[in-house]
């Protein structure tokens, strides 16, 4: 088995899933006392989030990245940044290991394929449904993306950071969410992608007329599948970010 290294804190919240995901996973497919191999870092978000609303991605970037080679020192085998937004900064991180990235993207659009899904809807930070970081990979795969208009957006950002990213679950702010998620099947998405690590725990368990895909879990299961396989793929290795 691999060691998994984990940089986590962006939200807790949403890393202890992570972490619960990931070992349950493990036990399922192996049995018996097994759990995973893990080393996670976890930074404070506070600090994190304040480079984000200055616009400070480089920065953001340059600590996420030390904080992988800090991880690949410490003998991990791959890297896991547990959470969406972050992975504006993916290529900075990429850049300073040489162990596999496995991006959460790939993973969801493996998912998405999987299912003979084309178009999906993007939920998230007002950073990860606005810009192209996140979308433009999922496009890369051939799937088509779609996001809630502009005072839905603002509505879903704001649940992320003052009440989701705090463990705070408010069954008006679930409404709210599902509004949003109605009106984008309304507008023909044919899936939902929850593209930021903490809203499975508001709608995770809220059945829909088309399928959510919980990023979160993905990417758990993901790691996993990285960390038990018996060779890895020579490619994956070259590029440093595992193709999905």
């Amino acid at each position: 088995m691999k060691t998994i290294g984990l940089i986590g804190g962006m939200s807790w919240e949403s890393t202890s899933l992570y972490y619960q995901q990931i070992n349950r996973t493990v036990q399922n497919k192996l049995g018996k006392l097994h759990s995973a191999k893990v080393i996670l870092s976890s930074v404070d978000f506070q600090e994190i989030a304040a480079l984000q609303s200055k616009g400070l991605w480089q920065e953001a970037g340059e600590y996420l990245a030390q904080q992988a080679m800090n991880l690949e020192k410490a003998g991990v085998d791959c890297i896991v940044l547990c959470t969406n937004t972050m992975h504006k900064v993916a290529s900075q991180i990429e850049e300073a290991i040489a162990v596999p990235f496995i991006h959460i993207a790939d993973a969801t659009a493996k998912e998405i394929l999987s299912q003979n899904i084309r178009k999906v809807a993007l939920l998230g930070t007002a950073f990860t449904m606005e810009q192209d970081f996140y979308k433009a990979r999922l496009q890369n795969h051939g799937i088509e993306v779609i996001i809630p208009k502009e005072t839905s957006r603002k509505t879903v950002h704001r649940i992320i950071y003052d009440e989701l990213c705090l463990g705070i679950i408010k069954p008006e702010s679930q409404q709210k969410y599902m509004t949003v998620v109605e009106e984008l099947i309304a507008e023909g998405a044919e899936g939902i992608i929850l593209g930021c690590t903490e809203i499975c725990m508001l709608i995770g368990d809220v059945k829909f007329s088309v399928p959510l895909f919980d990023t979160t879990t993905i990417h758990a299961k993901e790691a996993v599948n990285f960390a038990l396989e018996q060779k890895t793929n020579a490619n994956s290795v070259a590029d440093k970010s595992v193709s999905v």
